[in-house]
């Protein structure tokens, strides 16, 4: 369940409130809790008749009525009704609590629940556990505001702080989330990446963030080995600052495949992006999947031939040189070369040899 479920569970049990507040200007504080109480019982059988099954939180909310309700009936003090959503309001805070302080995030479980195909990393994780501690604080001094206009506030002013001001406090809240939100993409727009099976076929789109922290979500990567007239490889050394496989020896160019784009649009774009190369002829050779415990990828693997050494571009790549192949087996050997050149080395390998013979 997550937060938005949860405010709709909540609605339900603050309309008995309204109705109270409106029955007891009318007819007295005795008759509004009777007719409080008679729209719980009718609320948690509508419920039951709808979705074929009690609510927990409705039925929690609806016995909690029954209970007060009863109490302040049998008291003639309506003191104990007012407590009702304060009593729900604690155990939210209290289970929000635990979630941010805790050792499990029962809101996570709960999300997780709700959510079954979407996995959630570590930063967003971050993410959550820090706007759960926000909203940790906003609730807990709505608690206390609440609190204290069921003893020292008028009936009117305990109805407004009980609905109205606590929709207006969460709605303000997730209203600033989302703008902040929209203000970061805009700045940093998300970029989306295709989703393919294991025969290269699209299924969908997802983040590169979900892409790099989610192993059951397949994209595609494409890599180009340039080798000029003397059969020496073109290299690419990664950038310092990649988040996988940072400062090794790989493929002359490597990069994703952005949404809207097929394979060979993408590979003209990192061409360009990464060397400063305009390419239009190259052949595909070769696919291969690439499993790690964070991501799944499909490798396409094309080679070209160029003329001259291009020049790096340092946004994106450390260094660009040529190399014999006898120079890149011991890069493999002591560690400096990706995972993705030590796989596709022996196919590169053949190329040069069939190229000899030819």
């Amino acid at each position: 369940m997550n937060r938005l479920s949860l405010l709709k569970k909540m609605l339900p049990g603050l309309l008995p409130i309204l109705i109270f507040i409106i029955a007891d200007e009318l007819w007295g504080t005795r008759i509004g809790l009777i007719v409080a109480i008679i729209l719980g019982i009718l609320q948690l059988v509508f419920f039951a008749i709808k979705d074929k099954k009690l609510e927990k939180f409705v039925l929690i909310d609806t016995l909690l009525i029954l209970f007060m309700g009863g109490i302040s009936i049998a008291l003639n003090n309506d003191i104990f009704f007012k407590l009702k959503p304060a009593i729900i309001e604690a155990i939210l805070v209290a289970v929000l609590a635990y979630s941010v302080f805790g050792k499990n995030n029962i809101m996570l479980s709960m999300s997780k629940r709700y959510m079954q195909d979407v996995e959630i990393n570590d930063q967003q994780n971050l993410v959550m556990q820090k706007s759960l501690k926000n909203l940790l604080i906003l609730m807990s001094l709505h608690l206390i505001l609440l609190l204290y206009s069921c003893f020292w506030m008028s009936t009117e002013a305990w109805a407004f702080i009980s609905t109205a001001l606590f929709y207006i406090i969460l709605a303000g809240y997730f209203g600033i989330e989302l703008l902040v939100r929209l203000i970061k993409n805009k700045r940093n727009p998300i970029e989306y990446l295709p989703i393919i099976d294991e025969q290269g076929n699209f299924i969908g789109k997802a983040s590169r963030e979900e892409c790099h922290h989610n192993p059951k979500l397949l994209y595609p990567v494409v890599r180009l080995y340039l080798f000029n007239k003397e059969g020496k490889i073109l290299l690419q050394r990664r950038s310092e600052k990649s988040d996988i496989e940072a400062g090794k020896w790989d493929a002359s160019v490597a990069g994703h495949v952005q949404y809207g784009e097929n394979l060979e649009e993408a590979l003209k774009r990192e061409c360009l992006e990464e060397i400063n190369y305009t390419i239009d002829k190259f052949d595909l050779v070769h696919s291969w999947l690439y499993n790690s415990p964070q991501s799944r990828s499909m490798m396409f693997v094309y080679i070209g031939v160029i003329d001259h050494k291009p020049t790096a571009n340092i946004k994106e790549v450390e260094e660009v040189d040529f190399f014999y192949l006898k120079e890149i087996t011991p890069l493999i050997i002591k560690g400096k070369a990706s995972s993705g050149l030590a796989k596709e080395f022996p196919i590169l390998r053949n190329i040069v040899i069939k190229s000899k013979k030819m």
